[in-house]
């Protein structure tokens, strides 16, 4: 698809709508978010986007709806009216009203959810959400709500996703980003399901019963929310924590591990960074869950200096590196704490690429198929 000059040029202005916005790690301490020309931190407190949580609920379920969009998943997203096709995510709110009980009229204490598992009755819902820590549950107005605004921005960047939000890709390159997108939406992208022990996938299953006897002989299964009794005799264990889970506590399925594992709510988190993931939005490999963050980097290498992911597979995608990394964005040391090295390695596809200090006596096969990496012989930098 081609895009116009203007959308082309969205990857260097699409910072300056989060101009002033102050930060929320430094307290006050930072005048308000001053964007960097090409690096995703404030040029004042030098913390990062999420730390400003910069984004804002439209922007959020626009950005997971493209994510969703095109996949099987595509049925959380709702299209735009005249909006050229584009969809936006169906966001699950939760509003519980309590009644207060007072001296003379009553009154009520309302509590919104900005996000809840969707596809489940209230009383499960609510399960769901006293089974994750306090400071983590998205209740409006608290510490909760921001926790999942800045993970979205952390776990799920838009460039991870979108072509256009990258810097200085031609033609070409903008095609390579696309298929490695289309791939794992094909391949890895998941949303995790919320139901009972045991009854995880049941609404799918149950138009696919082979056996009608089977069928016939097994006790009504409900579909997510309902409170029908779990198949006696049988434990079922976290795939996490490896505890038994409690027959009447929710539990979080993912349909590319099959129905037959399942994760306690707080034990639903990134293989990588052991951070609950945000809506339960996962990506499968290796048999773990991981954020999108760092599936992707897993399989691309993240440059360090402006955080999007290279065209080059990592060398060794079962065993991502670790070391730092720039792409073509920079060619000096650039923060944040590593020692990164000022030599320049050309990869195939004439990307450029700084080895950090680590890559020192790799082989040129190190590089890749006929890549020409070459032995660091440059003096590294404290960035």
């Amino acid at each position: 698809m081609d895009l116009s000059p203007g959308i082309q040029k969205m990857s260097v202005s699409q910072q300056q709508s989060g101009r002033g916005v102050p930060c929320l790690r430094c307290r006050g301490m930072c005048t308000g978010f001053e964007p960097h020309s090409w690096r995703k931190i404030c040029k004042s407190c030098k913390c990062s986007q999420e730390d400003h949580s910069l984004s804002s609920d439209a922007e959020d379920d626009r950005k997971i709806g493209r994510l969703l969009s095109d996949s099987k998943y595509s049925t959380l997203t709702a299209r735009v009216k005249g909006g050229d096709g584009v969809r936006i995510y169906k966001r699950n709110r939760m509003i519980i009203t309590n009644p207060i009980v007072s001296r003379k009229d009553p009154t009520f204490d309302t509590i919104t959810y900005e996000w809840a598992p969707p596809g489940l009755t209230q009383k499960l819902a609510i399960q769901y959400m006293e089974l994750i820590p306090k400071d983590m549950q998205p209740v409006a107005g608290t510490e909760g709500a921001s926790y999942r605004r800045r993970q979205l921005i952390r776990q799920l960047p838009i460039y991870d996703q979108d072509s256009s939000h990258c810097r200085g890709l031609a033609e070409s390159e903008r095609k390579l980003m696309e298929d490695f997108v289309k791939k794992y939406k094909s391949d890895a992208l998941g949303v995790g399901e919320v139901a009972l022990p045991g009854q995880g996938g049941s609404a799918k299953e149950e138009g696919k019963q082979h056996d009608k006897n089977a069928a016939a002989s097994k006790p009504p299964i409900s579909t997510n929310g309902a409170l029908s009794d779990a198949p006696t005799g049988v434990e079922y264990c976290c795939e996490n924590c490896k505890q038994v889970v409690p027959t009447d506590c929710p539990v979080v399925y993912v349909d590319r591990a099959g129905y037959n594992r399942q994760w306690h709510p707080g034990c639903f988190i990134c293989y990588k960074c052991s951070e609950p993931l945000v809506d339960l939005i996962y990506f499968w490999k290796n048999g773990a869950v991981w954020c999108g963050r760092h599936y992707c980097e897993s399989i691309r290498p993240r440059c360090a200096a402006c955080d999007e992911v290279g065209l080059i597979p990592c060398c060794n995608s079962a065993s991502p590196r670790k070391t730092g990394f720039l792409g073509p964005c920079a060619k000096r040391p650039v923060g944040p704490t590593p020692l990164l090295c000022s030599s320049i390695s050309v990869y195939p596809g004439n990307s450029l690429l700084a080895a950090s200090c680590l890559f020192v006596g790799f082989p040129s096969s190190h590089a890749g198929g006929g890549g020409v990496g070459q032995r660091c012989v440059h003096t590294c930098t404290p960035v």
